[in-house]
Formats: C-alpha cells, structure tokens, sequence
C-alpha cells in the first residue's frame, strides 16, 4: 500500500506544527522560534520553510489568517493539532521502545 505524504512527518515538518502551537506564526516567526527551541540545532531555511508550509496549506493542516505586504500569517487547524498529536504520540512509543531496550 502507498504512504500518505504526511504519514510520518519529517523533523522539520514536526517542527514547523509544533511552533503553532503557540499561536499564529509567520515564516520569520517560525524560523526564529525553532532555532531558539532548538538551540540552533535545526534552522530551518525559506526553502525549506515555505515549502512545508505551502504542503501543510494544501493539506489542511494551517491556513492563513492575515497577509500584510509580503508577510503571510497562519495558524494551525484541528486537523494540523490532530496529526501533531499522533505524531507525538508516535515518538514517545519510539522513545519508550529504545528505553526498554536499555538504551
């Protein structure tokens, strides 16, 4: 059976949803808030960052809430909080399971 786009999300994309759950972000937002959560461990460039958000608009996962200029602002939908939280819910398993194995 093929995968859905979005079955497993990247550590960017995981990134990315995690952020809104703040609240309404725009694309400097985000950027600045998950290299400061991460202590620049991930950094995220417009690329990378537009292109997720473009992928998490088409598929329902944020919608824009304001445009000022250039600048475009979003949230994240109950269906973006849903998938967020499977996939939560899927990395503490993994964790849990490397714990067992006494690691």
């Amino acid at each position: 059976m093929p995968k859905k786009m979005l079955d497993n999300l990247t550590e960017s994309m995981f990134y990315v949803l995690l952020a809104f759950r703040r609240g309404e972000m725009c694309g400097t937002d985000i950027s600045e808030h998950i290299r400061n959560l991460t202590q620049e461990r991930v950094i995220l460039g417009p690329g990378t960052l537009y292109t997720i958000l473009g992928k998490f608009e088409n598929e329902g996962l944020i919608e824009e809430t304001e445009v000022s200029g250039r600048k475009r602002t979003y949230k994240i939908t109950p269906h973006g909080q849903s998938l967020f939280e499977e996939e939560l819910t899927r990395l503490k398993t993994c964790v849990a399971d490397a714990v067992k194995e006494g690691f």
